[in-house]
């Protein structure tokens, strides 16, 4: 694997792991089967990582369109075939679209900013690009991924804050698998250097 395959990200921006997933796939297979409980769970694993990711797409309407994405999901979920990898994918393609359609009603371009209040801080493998990005808050760090190119900052929140792998995000996103690597390893590399620039000098 190349090094622009690899994508580790930082501990106070990591895909939320709280709660470890008992059987995930079973869940998802109980969900399908009108388990409502199961599919509660399903919820409470999956949305608070989707909410932010459609937070980088329409700011203070996200609370809204995922809420209207969850009810398509919970409508259609009988139907869904797949694993709970599949299943994560498919959440965030169904979010996307109701975001950007939400978008092109309000005639006005995708939005940036991230509110910072539910990144949790988590523990993970560090590398190059990302060493740099721990010592800051997470306030300032999203503040950072604000600023990188609008494809760049979503697919970052995509592999690093919702995790889900290149292959998925490009299918989501309409784009090469290698591109999709490239494009999260540029993004890692400007904000690398968006960080020097703000370090005092010595």
């Amino acid at each position: 694997m190349s090094h622009a395959e690899e994508l580790h990200p930082p501990p106070w921006l990591a895909a939320d792991r709280t709660g470890a997933e008992h059987e995930p796939d079973a869940l998802l297979r109980a969900a399908r089967e009108g388990d409502e409980d199961a599919f509660r769970t399903l919820y409470r694993q999956i949305h608070p990582r989707l909410l932010r990711y459609v937070r980088t797409l329409v700011g203070d309407d996200a609370e809204d369109v995922t809420s209207e994405a969850w009810l398509h999901i919970a409508r259609d979920i009988a139907i869904f075939k797949g694993d709970i990898n599949g299943f994560r994918g498919w959440t965030v393609t169904i979010a996307r679209h109701r975001a950007l359609d939400h978008l092109r009603h309000r005639k006005r371009r995708p939005v940036a900013q991230t509110p910072v209040d539910e990144l949790p801080e988590q523990t993970a493998p560090e590398d190059t690009e990302t060493t740099a990005l721990n010592s800051l808050s997470t306030e300032a760090a999203l503040a950072l991924i604000a600023r990188l190119p609008h494809d760049q900052a979503e697919i970052i929140i995509l592999r690093v804050v919702v995790g889900l792998d290149a292959k998925t995000v490009a299918k989501i996103i309409g784009k090469r698998p290698g591109a999709v690597r490239t494009a999260a390893h540029r993004g890692l590399r400007r904000l690398e250097h968006l960080i020097n620039d703000l370090e005092p000098p010595r």
